[in-house]
């Protein structure tokens, strides 16, 4: 249920997000925040993360629905279980199904926040990309303590 419940809100907030920054933002229209921590930058990007492969943002289309199909398969498979990975892997889908519609509907992605001086352009749904890959490292870290801790009370008992 949290996967679901994740991902849904992810979709929603990125789209709306995007709807807004499009209905009231000249592209290329720049609003300051918070000075010197968040800039509103109204930029539409056609290619992928830091603005590269330009004009073949249709393409991730194809691999975030590949991406999604991935996280359905592994999840019906029982593999992806526990709140950790049903969080990161509901940040996952929402935020490439979220960019997915962009790159869908309009063949570009709307892109609108910019953190700190001179940072990468992002939208919602990337920060819910890197909010689930960060899930997910934490999920391999915890999985590879709790073996050394497994292995070292074994270690013990012998």
């Amino acid at each position: 249920m949290l996967f679901y419940l994740i991902s849904v809100l992810v979709v929603a907030a990125d789209q709306a997000a995007k709807w807004i920054v499009r209905s009231n933002m000249q592209l290329g229209e720049i609003v300051p925040f918070w000075e010197g921590h968040l800039v509103f930058s109204y930029y539409e990007n056609s290619g992928a993360a830091f603005s590269s492969f330009q004009g073949y943002g249709q393409y991730f289309a194809i691999v975030a629905a590949g991406f999604v199909a991935a996280v359905f398969y592994y999840r019906h498979k029982g593999e992806l279980r526990g709140p950790l990975l049903e969080a990161a892997s509901g940040f996952l889908v929402g935020g490439a199904v979220g960019n997915g519609i962009d790159r869908v509907l309009f063949h570009q992605v709307t892109d609108f926040l910019v953190f700190g001086k001179g940072g990468g352009i992002l939208n919602l749904a990337d920060l819910a990309i890197n909010a689930g890959g960060i899930l997910f490292v934490i999920h391999l870290i915890l999985g590879q303590v709790k073996s050394s801790m497994i292995k070292r009370k074994q270690i013990k008992q012998n």
